[in-house]
């Protein structure tokens, strides 16, 4: 495999893991890194892939908050009530859960409904969603996770 394919799926499966669909990028940087390639790379491709799904979601928000009774909204209904309330009570500052299954997207998204400046949530998720995936490369590499796959 090449390192255009190797590290350019990392960054796709993370962007797509960090919109609507239902993707798991971890297992992706797991396979690849047991694979023999080296987490720095991988983590690098993965944030940047994530953190470019989060901002499609927060411009989602700021474009169709008016939309989200409708029953095709791309964030179930219960789960953005949840972000919103998280979102209400932490401010800002909840974005740095935006790496979370079932909360971190309807965060993202809901950050964009209530315009959230786009600095301060790049940052945020930027660093949440590096933090993430730095812990689990480091714990395949230095401490066998993902060793039975």
């Amino acid at each position: 495999m090449s390192a255009l394919a190797a590290y350019g799926g990392m960054c796709f499966s993370a962007f797509l893991a960090a919109t609507i669909f239902p993707f798991q990028s971890e297992l992706v940087l797991v396979g690849l890194q047991l694979d023999g390639w080296p987490w720095p790379p991988l983590v690098l491709a993965a944030t940047v892939g994530n953190v470019l799904g989060a901002v499609v979601n927060w411009g989602l928000g700021l474009a169709i908050e008016r939309f989200k009774d409708r029953r095709w909204f791309p964030v179930d209904a219960r789960a953005y009530a949840r972000a919103e309330r998280w979102y209400r009570r932490w401010g800002i500052w909840s974005l740095l859960l935006a790496w979370t299954p079932w909360l971190g997207d309807p965060l993202t998204v809901v950050a964009g409904v209530l315009r959230a400046p786009i600095v301060p949530f790049l940052l945020l998720v930027t660093f949440g969603k590096a933090a993430r995936y730095i812990v689990l490369a480091v714990g395949v590499a230095h401490f066998g996770w993902g060793a039975g796959l």
